[in-house]
Formats: C-alpha cells, structure tokens, sequence
C-alpha cells in the first residue's frame, strides 16, 4: 500500500542477472555438447575413390607421410622397432589401464588424443606426457576431413591444439586423420586433406600395421595383427579409446614382452626415427588460453551434472506435489461437500463481521469494491481505510453515502497500518480483509465466516479469482490462480498447514490477530507472515471454496513482474522470519517441519528449478536424443494439463482456457523463474524492495453466485 519508490540504478542489473543467470547455464550446456562430440560431430563413412592423383611414392612409401614445404616424401620406421600408437583417447577407464601396462614394461608409445576427450579428461593427458609418450593430433570432433574445408581443418587443429596445450602444456607437430589407414589406402580425397596438413606444419603419421584391436577379434588374433614380419619396424594401430577395450589391454600385456625378449624396442615415434620431439612446450598466452579452456569445460559439466540432479529432484518435487494434490484436493472436496457437512458445532454461523478494505490510489476500483459489498448476503460493516491516497479514493467512498460504510483517513503508511488501522475501528469479532481492487459475489462474506462455527479455527482463506481473463496474460493468471493456489490451498488445509491468507480474500478472528500482534510490515507478504503466525500459535487455518472473490490481475508484463517479484520475495521473508518453528514444540513446531518445508519446496525450490524441464528441451531438441526428449516433454505436460482439468472441474470452472497451456508452460513459467531468481538474488545480496503499488482498471465484476453469465449494472457492478 506503500507509494512506488524508484530505485532506477539497481533496476537494470536486476533485471540483467536473471537473464545473465539463464545464458550461463545454456553456454555451460552447449559448451558441454560441444567436447562431447554432440555438436559438430560427423561420423559419415566415406565411399572409395580413386587414388590416381596420389604420388606412387606416397602409396608405396612409409607410415610416416611429410609434405612440409611443397615435397611429399615418407619414412619408416627402422628394423626392431615399434610404435605403438593409441586412436581416440583419452578414456577414463581403458587409456590408465593401457598407461599402467606401457609403465609396467618400460615401453613407450604415441597417442592421438581427440580434442573432445582431451578437454574432459586433462589429468590423463597429462600422465601420458609425465611417463615418457608423444601425443599427437587426431582432431578436435574426429569428423573425417575430406568432406570439409580448409576452414574447418583449421578449426579442427587450433581447438585440438587449445586443449592439448591445457592439458598438458605442449602442443603437438603429429597429426593423424580420423578414418585413415595405410599410405596404399590413399585416395584422391585424403590426399589432398594431407597435403594441405603438412603446409600448416605437421607429420602425418598413418600405420602399416593394424592389429584390428576394434573389432575385438580376440586376444591371440590382435597380438598376430600387430607382429611385424621378419624383424622389421612398424607403426602399430590400436585403440585406447571409442569403446570396450578389455581384449586391447590384454594383449598389450602378452605382447609387449614376448616382441622384448626377440629384440624389438617399443619407442615412441621420434625416438624410433631419433628425431626431434613432435611435442614442444607452450607458455605465455597460448598456454594460458588452453588453461582457461580446460577449467571451462570442467565447469560445464559440473554444472551440467548439478542441472542434472536438479531435474532429478524438480521432476520428484513435481511428481509429489500433483499427487499430492490430486489425491489430497479430493479429500478436501469430498469433506467438504458432503450432504450434511458442518464446519463446527454453532453453525450457521450469523453474527455480523467487519470488512476492512485498505485502499491507496484505488480511485478506479473502490465504487465497484464497496457496491459488491453492499449486495452481501450476511450483515456486515465496511471500513475503508485510506492509506494517504492522492487521487481522491476517500472521498468517492464518501460521496457513495452508503450505510454501514466508513471511511478512516490516515497517512501513508502501508498496507498493515492500514489494516491494523481498521481492525482497532472494527465493531465485530470476526474480520474480513479484501483489497481494494476486489468484488465479492453476495455469498462470499457468508461462505467466508462459516469456518467459525468450529472454535478452533482462527483464519479462513477464500477462493480467489481473476476477474479479468479474457486476454492471454489474463488466461495464465486464470490456469494458475485456479490450478495452483486454489488446488494447493485444498492440499494445505488436509495437512493442517496453509502458509497463506490471500489477501483480496481472507477472515480472522479478531482475538487470532490480537494474539500474534496483529498485521506485520516485517515482510513484503503480510498474508502470509500473519497466516504463519496464526499457525505457530495454535490455530486452524482453513480455505473456504465457496467464498469467492475476484480480483484484478496485472495486464501486463512488467505489473505481473511486480506483484510476482513482491510475493515470491515477501514469501521467503516470511519464511525466514519464522524459521525457528523448525525447532520448536507444540503447534508452532508441527507447521515448522510440516507446513516450512513444503511451502520452501513447492513454493521457492520447484519454481526456481522448474525452467531445467525446458532449458533440457532446448538441449534435446538440438543436440538429442530427440524423439525422446519430445516425449518426455510431452508427458510432464499430460500431467499438468490432468491437474489442471481436475481442478477446474473442483472449481467448475469451463476448460476451454486451458487450450493456452502449452504456451503457459513455455513462457509464462519463464517469467515466473526469473522473477523467483530475482528474488533470490535481492535476497543473497541484502537488497531492500519496498512495496509497489500496480495500476487498475477498474473492470473487473462478479458473475452473481459464482456462475453464468455477467449482467452489468451502473459503474460496472454485475449483479
């Protein structure tokens, strides 16, 4: 109630860090695609070609393939020795087995790491350098290079060199391409790919003998692949790496000594051509580049794992709380409608109530507030509290010269004044609270105070409605105004632990209020701060279906960001404000590890955790398994649109809104997030948010019982 306070400095950044928030998350997510091989990937298998453009001296020639400086020219490998190379690495599981072999033998060997790999597994890299290993190129994506530019290739190389470089501190002069073979298997597609690796510097290192480790032919079968006739030298080709290399690890363990104990030596390349090392160390800024590369990737998927045990834990919070209030709304509304159902032993309950409506600048809303009043049913006063409006509320209320309404002047100091204003006015024992934007149907006061009859009850909350829900902001607010809080208020009461008393709806004893000290301005929720008091000290709180109200939903974007962010910010301040009932005995004890739990959970955690169902869509969607994720989607959403039939026809209310569902769920539930992480962010940092007062219409009627069509009379009233 208190006037808007400008805060026009801090607005922006608040508004930026919600968004700021959601982009990292999808960056760390597509970045987490990309060094798994999800986005860029290129696994097709080339056709043969003819290989009447490659030097006969190339296809007869070594493993080893130099075309630096414009010659093409090969070498091999001398007699008595192998290189033993490992495509595809490094893996977790099978490349430190395969590491632990090579040490236990004294042999070294090359490796050509994918970039992807590499990034994700750096530690590994880095081992393979500590014992003595070369590590080559073998791409960053391991898609086959002659299918793609120049352009591409380069890509290719720099980001396997980044990531070697954080890993390890080297780069790398070696090079094998994915899909190669032997320098015989060349092709006019390949070559062309190899011609242009050596103008930017690099070995290409192919094999002349292939132990067909990837077939997992058997452990005998790879050992007599990989021995080279008749002593002579050889590049071996296995695989580290790209699946389950049980048989490769084996018979690397018999193979290794039994070629020792004939003579061989098992070098890493340079050292079996006893040239200069091909990896070279890097510092300055190239080394700081792949540094910072490496931490990237280890970020994105720790957070990608933390998204992942988020969605784990918002798929179970939303699995319970549907079945919960499925199950529980039910109870509710079967209790309640029962023939001969009674809320308590004085009923009916008749003896008259005070109805407080505290009013700023509600000069638009009030005439057709306090006409709805006066059709009410049961015999009450109205109090119009103005709280120092400025376009003349008061003296419209005045000029109305109804009986039973007064209105009580004061400046301006915020909704709970105003209302503990209006109680110390009040003539009766039981108090309706409304907003001043609100019309009640004729019933709605007597539906309201019934609860009384039973002494033990302290608050009732009504059913509140939006009024205006012909445009589609208005339909959204309809869905989850009569799906979530209406359904949740049903769940709340079975469990005896209702966190809120809306304010456009709600009744009190007046010895209730008086006993917790009345309405709090501690919170930017005062219902909800006064219903949880209410709750510690031993009350029931209850929700009336039949009492309903309906009130004026924002009708824009940036008004529903207002309320939405004062609610869900006023709602963890009031949790916070009664955090000790967590600990505490009795009554005040039972709603503390009851009703505090449950309201943080399906309040605050799922709503803030709730956008992973659609930031996991996007991801699906792209980078897969598409049709699976499509359907997950589409069956978190059955649920939904199940829960939200069910309730409307508790509230009997017509389907046909919830055709904008779908919609509802893909961006209005974004709003709701980034409103809730707002929140959270104001809290985090200490941020003050003053309540903000949202522009009205003033259209807003009642249909006449709760049902048929609206019969407008003067001013907009229905009657």
């Amino acid at each position: 109630m208190a006037p808007r306070t400008s805060r026009r400095r801090w607005l922006p950044l608040r508004y930026l860090l919600p968004v700021l928030v959601l982009v990292v998350m999808l960056a760390m997510l597509m970045l987490r695609g990309y060094v798994h091989s999800e986005i860029l990937a290129d696994f097709r298998v080339r056709p043969a070609v003819e290989n009447d453009k490659v030097p006969v001296s190339i296809l007869e020639g070594g493993p080893v393939i130099d075309t630096r400086g414009g010659k093409a020219t090969t070498l091999r490998v001398p007699d008595h020795r192998i290189v033993l190379t490992f495509d595809d690495g490094p893996d977790p599981v099978w490349t430190p087995k395969v590491l632990d072999i090579l040490k236990k033998h004294d042999a070294h060997a090359v490796f050509f790491i994918t970039g992807t790999m590499a990034s994700r597994y750096p530690d590994i890299v880095q081992r393979m350098v500590d014992e003595g290993h070369e590590v080559g190129l073998h791409t960053f994506n391991h898609p086959d290079l002659s299918y793609h530019s120049h352009k591409r290739i380069d890509w290719e190389l720099s980001q396997n060199q980044l990531a070697l470089a954080g890993a390890a501190g080297i780069r790398s002069s070696l090079f094998r391409p994915p899909y190669s073979s032997m320098s015989q298997n060349m092709d006019n597609a390949s070559w062309p790919v190899t011609e242009y690796i050596g103008s930017r510097g690099y070995l290409t290192v192919v094999n002349d003998t292939d132990s067909e480790d990837w077939r997992r032919p058997g452990v005998d079968r790879i050992i007599r692949n990989a021995t080279p006739k008749g002593g002579k030298g050889a590049i071996v080709l296995m695989h580290d790496s790209g699946g389950e290399r049980h048989q490769t690890v084996e018979a690397l363990d018999r193979f290794l000594p039994q070629m020792q104990q004939r003579g061989y030596q098992f070098k890493n390349l340079t050292e079996a051509l006893d040239a200069p090392s091909g990896d070279i160390p890097v510092s300055g800024l190239e080394l700081w580049k792949g540094k910072a590369w490496i931490w990237l990737v280890q970020a994105s998927d720790d957070i990608t794992g933390t998204l992942v045990v988020g969605l784990s834990v918002i798929g179970v919070l939303v699995l319970g709380r549907f079945g919960l209030m499925l199950a529980l709304s039910g109870v509710h509304a079967r209790r309640t409608r029962r023939r001969r159902f009674r809320w308590g032993p004085d009923a009916p309950v008749t003896e008259p109530v005070s109805v407080l409506v505290p009013a700023y600048n509600e000069a638009k809303c009030i005439e057709n507030t306090v006409r709805s009043l006066m059709r009410s049913e049961h015999p009450i006063e109205v109090l119009v509290i103005d709280d120092g409006s400025t376009d003349g509320t008061a003296r419209i209320v005045e000029a109305m010269g109804l009986p039973n309404v007064r209105v009580i002047r004061q400046l301006n100091a915020g909704k709970p004044a105003a209302l503990n204003r209006g109680l110390a006015n009040a003539r009766h024992d039981l108090i309706v609270m409304m907003d001043g934007d609100t019309v009640f149907e004729p019933a709605t006061v007597r539906e309201l105070v019934q609860p009384f009859a039973d002494p033990r009850v302290g608050a009732v909350a009504g059913n509140a409605k939006v009024g205006n829900k012909d445009t589609l902001i208005g339909a959204w607010q309809h869905i989850e105004y009569v799906m979530g809080f209406n359904l949740d208020r049903r769940m709340y009461d079975v469990l005896q632990c209702m966190p809120t008393i809306p304010g456009a709806v709600g009744a009190f004893r007046r010895s209730a209020l008086e006993r917790v000290g009345g309405m709090s301005d501690d919170t930017l929720a005062e219902d909800t701060d006064i219903t949880m008091a209410i709750h510690r000290d031993g009350w029931r709180v209850v929700y009336a279906e039949k009492a309903r109200a309906w009130t004026e939903a924002p009708e824009s974007v940036q008004q529903l960001w207002s309320q939405r962010y004062r609610w869900s910010y006023g709602t963890m301040q009031a949790i916070w404000k009664h955090r000790r009932a967590l600990f505490e005995r009795g009554p005040s004890g039972r709603f503390g590890r009851v009703g505090l739990p449950l309201v943080s959970l399906f309040m605050v955690v799922a709503p803030l955790l709730a956008p992973l169902f659609d930031i996991f869509l996007i991801y699906g969607l792209v980078f897969g398994p598409t049709e699976k994720t499509i359907v997950a989607w589409f069956g978190v959403l059955a649920i939904q649109a199940v829960c939200a039939a069910y309730s409307f026809r508790l509230d009997r209310e017509p389907l046909t809104p919830l055709i904008s569902l779908p919609l509802q769920q893909i961006l209005y539930r974004q709003l709701m997030y980034v409103v809730l992480l707002q929140s959270w962010i104001t809290a985090l940092t200490g941020g003050r948010l003053r309540w903000q007062k949202l522009r009205r219409n003033g259209g807003v009627s009642a249909p006449p019982g709760g049902s048929g069509e609206r019969r407008p009379l003067a001013n907009g009233i229905s009657a």
